[in-house]
């Protein structure tokens, strides 16, 4: 037996009826939350945690619980919000056809190209760094995993997280060159 459980049906059997917002509201305000963190384990505590410790069972003894052990979460996250949104109204009063254009030229255009070809930057600098020439791998090359050369060893270019994915059960033909995306550029790994 399958049953599927809509969201909706399971917000309204545990907490009752779900608020309603404006069209869009939700969205701009996740985003205005993002931007201020207002949510975050230090404003309104580490909610996974607190739910464990909650020793009642319903919503309203919830409430109560909560707003017991952190009384001005919700009256700080709300203010640090609202600042975000007032921020974002100011920008948005800066938006017009000609920003969105640059945005969308800049996004679709000179990030696509960066972002898909960074990998040469990374073969360049790590054959500088060696003393050595490189080159990138001919689609034939790539479809054996392989990405680049340094010199004439065979290299993948993976992102960190890649050491983590051990299920991956896959061996490459390459050494690997591990990098990391910071805000303002990335960090390279690599062992001769």
């Amino acid at each position: 037996m399958e049953l599927t459980i809509r969201s909706e049906e399971i917000f309204l059997d545990i907490v009752g009826s779900p608020p309603e917002f404006p069209k869009y509201a939700t969205q701009l305000l996740n985003l205005a939350n993002q931007n201020a963190q207002g949510t975050r384990p230090k404003i309104v505590g580490q909610m996974s945690e607190l739910i464990q410790e909650f020793p009642g069972s319903t919503f309203q003894e919830w409430v109560t619980w909560y707003t017991s052990k952190h009384p001005n979460a919700v009256d700080v996250a709300t203010t640090r919000i609202m600042s975000m949104v007032r921020k974002l109204r100011q920008a948005l009063d800066q938006v017009d056809e000609t920003l969105i254009r640059r945005w969308v030229t800049d996004l679709v255009l000179s990030k696509t190209f960066v972002g898909l070809r960074f990998q040469e930057s990374i073969l360049r600098r790590v054959a500088q760094a060696r003393g050595l020439s490189y080159r990138r791998a001919t689609a034939a090359e790539e479809g054996r995993g392989i990405d680049g050369f340094v010199g004439d060893m065979p290299v993948s270019v993976k992102p960190v997280t890649y050491k983590s994915k051990s299920m991956l059960g896959e061996s490459l033909p390459a050494k690997v060159i591990y990098y990391n995306k910071l805000k303002d550029g990335i960090v390279v790994e690599f062992q001769p």
